[in-house]
């Protein structure tokens, strides 16, 4: 009986999950969290569970109850209902243009660029 010795060899090729897409938002109005100074933040692309409970009319229309509802499911460091409401109205503006942005389709959104 003879031993084989067998070639193990690792696969490198792994499929890699998707990169989550994210924009940085450059706040006008910094939020202050505790001792901290929050000047930016990350967007996520919501995936359709953190745009339950909400109708995408609404989000498309940058109203403020769904995105009070859409942007702590989806924002790093993830914003607090308090700190939405009392958000300067031109960064909410930015969060809900990145966020509306998001929900256009590919073509839509390479022929606004």
């Amino acid at each position: 009986m003879t031993e084989q010795a067998t070639d193990q060899t690792t696969d490198t090729n792994v499929a890699e999950l998707p990169k989550q897409e994210t924009e940085t938002v450059e706040l006008d109005s910094p939020i202050t969290r505790g001792k901290q100074t929050i000047t930016e933040i990350q967007v996520r692309k919501p995936k359709s569970g953190a745009l339950r409970g909400v109708s995408l009319t609404d989000v498309l229309q940058m109203d403020v109850t769904a995105l009070s509802k859409v942007l702590p499911r989806i924002t790093e460091p993830a914003l607090t209902d308090g700190e939405i409401r009392d958000m300067d109205p031109a960064d909410l503006v930015q969060l809900g243009g990145v966020v509306a942005g998001f929900l256009l389709p590919k073509k839509a959104r390479e022929a606004s660029e």
